[in-house]
């Protein structure tokens, strides 16, 4: 998985920033984990998660080889995750540690630096100002229905800001596709007409949702691109990690890029936003429809593949387990009952590692999903298991 990571985030790697530190260190001042926050929801899995990865600051503690950095990815996935809990001490302290470490102290005004950690003079802070829109998303998504849900409108106030600095500051209108999301406000719009996207950044549920609680016209245009993208990146039915969109030519495999046209850590993810898509939501059936040849894959193979050439099929190792688990949703959705009893049984035998930050969390979408503890309404709604007060 350390790798992996690092793959998956290189992209985003463009300048510096600097915040005053505030990491949760052990004696060897390496971050750890918290024991505080360990419980205080009603999802098992979650306070599982937290004893492992959060520490009692609210900063999530990935295992990416480089000394526990922090990804705005795992700040936002700790709110959703708290949220469908209901652990509101969670979700205020992960809050609280975003803002103040990530986005100099107000989520409105400064969209959340993707990456903070160690530097190199062993202070720890901000390693890179720019941001990551699907973190943005998420958390924007976290906030406005953390509001509903537990009835308080500074959440809503302060998701609104910050959806709309997304739509300002990540967002461009890409000829024959309309206004798209961006990955990040620098450094994906190339030369000659070019933009970089990443189709796993394009939570469907997500932004249906973003377009009730914070109306802008502008959330419908980018459900309708996202669907494009996703759609046109995947000719094949594999979706890549990284697209490349031309104005002329269309979708191109990104050449440049690390992965060269391969869907891997990045990808598995489209397959698990499509599959957690209400049966009635908008894009869901040429979402499955488009992707179904993975489907198929994983019922021939026994497993989904670590990476896969989108253009060939041709595939490169057996995925962890944490992919077994983001394809149980997709599979379940695909009406392939024997490709999922196949993944259930493999979880089994061979369970996500403790300590795989990634897989974790893909587990706790994936399995959190499949065992009821929320669903999305057609709208994107998220309907929790348990009742709130």
């Amino acid at each position: 998985m350390t790798a992996a990571l690092l793959l998956r985030r290189t992209a985003l790697l463009t300048g510096l920033g600097f915040l005053a530190p505030t990491a949760f260190l052990g004696a060897n001042g390496q971050a750890r984990p918290s024991a505080g926050l360990a419980s205080g929801g009603q999802w098992p899995a979650w306070d599982r998660f937290k004893a492992q990865f959060v520490s009692d600051e609210g900063r999530v503690i990935s295992d990416d080889g480089e000394g526990g950095r922090t990804y705005s990815e795992g700040q936002a996935y700790g709110l959703f995750f708290a949220l469908v809990a209901n652990d509101r001490k969670g979700f205020d302290v992960l809050l609280r540690w975003t803002e103040n470490n990530l986005s100099g102290g107000d989520l409105g005004a400064r969209l959340p630096a993707w990456l903070w950690g160690r530097r190199p003079d062993g202070t720890w802070g901000i390693l890179d100002s720019n941001a990551a829109s699907d973190a943005d998303l998420w958390i924007a998504y976290a906030l406005g229905e953390a509001a509903r849900l537990w009835q308080v409108p500074r959440y809503h106030a302060l998701g609104a800001r910050l959806a709309a600095r997304i739509i300002a500051e990540e967002t461009a209108d890409l000829p024959g596709l309309g206004l798209c999301l961006l990955p990040a406000p620098r450094g994906f719009v190339e030369a000659g007409d070019r933009w970089k996207l990443n189709p796993s950044y394009l939570p469907l549920q997500a932004m249906q949702r973003l377009g009730a609680l914070y109306p802008q016209t502008a959330w419908k245009q980018l459900v309708r691109s996202s669907e494009k993208v996703i759609v046109g990146a995947s000719p094949q039915g594999y979706a890549p990690d990284w697209a490349i969109y031309d104005a002329r030519q269309g979708f191109l495999i990104d050449e440049k890029g690390k992965e060269k046209g391969q869907g891997t850590y990045n990808a598995i993810r489209v397959y698990l936003w499509a599959g957690m898509l209400h049966p009635a939501a908008s894009g869901r059936k040429a979402l499955l429809s488009a992707l179904a040849p993975m489907a198929r894959y994983v019922r021939e193979q026994g497993h989904p593949p670590e990476s896969i050439d989108v253009r060939s099929g041709q595939a490169s190792g057996a995925g962890p387990s944490g992919f077994s688990a983001a394809m149980l949703p997709f599979l379940q959705a695909q009406g392939d009952s024997a490709a999922l009893q196949a993944q259930r049984n493999r979880l089994a035998a061979s369970p996500v590692r403790t300590t795989a930050y990634y897989e974790q969390t893909l587990s706790l979408f994936g399995l959190g999903w499949i065992e009821g503890w929320y669903r999305f309404s057609p709208g994107g709604q998220l309907l929790p298991r348990r009742p709130r007060p």
